[in-house]
């Protein structure tokens, strides 16, 4: 081949190659112009990618944090019978449970024994720790309710007034932990010390009790400070509400939202 051939080849190849870009450019913005949804379908399919991973990312955060409290929380039910939960805004009628003495008060017979034990742990800290109160029906409730509202209108002060001082210590009938059977008393003769009450607290939770009212919590349970007021609870759900300082209120929330 001739170098004028080879030339002319050469020649020949660039022109193809322009006519050849020419020709996609000329597609591109044909489409452009006579098909835009063409354009923007594209468009909306790398929007549509770009936004959905996140999303997606989102979302199995979102379930692995639902499975985590579930799978933190003990496996129970609000519906348990030990899970009962008694106050002014969930009122229950007679619950008559069966009862069992312990000493001198009586509990529901399926927690007497822990009482037992729970008694004598506290005894090995102070021998002269008793129970004061255990179970007492709504009747007997209305009438310790109705006692101390009647004393404290002899000192002067308006029903109204006397009624709501009360109330930050004696549930109204119907409201009393006290007629599930399940809640104790428990003290010195004399009155609990803080030392003491912060090791029976510390202690209850191996017995499935905790404390029912403590302190900074009124808001949630309505009821003042009140360090010898033991509710039995079980001991996994018990250990559990120590842990993360929650009182029943708060606990059976996490409960429900946890679907249990």
């Amino acid at each position: 081949m001739s170098k004028y051939q080879r030339a002319k080849k050469k020649k020949t190849g660039w022109i193809w190659f322009f006519c050849l870009l020419l020709l996609l450019v000329g597609s591109g913005v044909a489409v452009f112009y006579l098909k835009p949804e063409w354009v923007q379908s594209l468009a909306f399919w790398e929007q549509k990618t770009v936004q959905t991973a996140p999303k997606k990312v989102e979302k199995k955060k979102q379930e692995k944090k639902e499975e985590k409290l579930k799978t933190d929380l003990p496996q129970v039910s609000t519906k348990d019978w030990n899970l009962v939960l008694v106050n002014r805004d969930n009122k229950l009628p007679e619950l008559n449970p069966q009862l069992t003495d312990v000493e001198e008060i009586k509990v529901d017979s399926r927690i007497a024994e822990q009482t037992r034990q729970f008694l004598a742990a506290a005894r090995a800290l102070a021998p002269e720790e008793s129970l004061i109160s255990g179970y007492r029906s709504v009747a007997e409730q209305t009438e310790l309710y109705n006692e101390r509202v009647a004393q404290l209108e002899a000192t002067g002060l308006p029903h109204e007034e006397a009624e709501k001082q009360v109330q930050t210590q004696v549930q109204v009938p119907g409201a009393s932990e006290h007629q599930t059977g399940l809640a104790i008393d428990m003290s010195l003769p004399s009155g609990q010390s803080e030392e003491l009450a912060k090791q029976l607290v510390a202690l209850a939770p191996q017995f499935g009790f905790v404390l029912r009212y403590p302190e900074g919590k009124n808001a949630i349970t309505g009821v003042d400070y009140e360090n010898w007021h033991f509710r039995y609870v079980g001991v996994e759900n018990a250990q559990y509400m120590a842990k993360h300082q929650l009182v029943l209120e708060e606990y059976i929330q996490k409960l429900k939202e946890a679907g249990l």
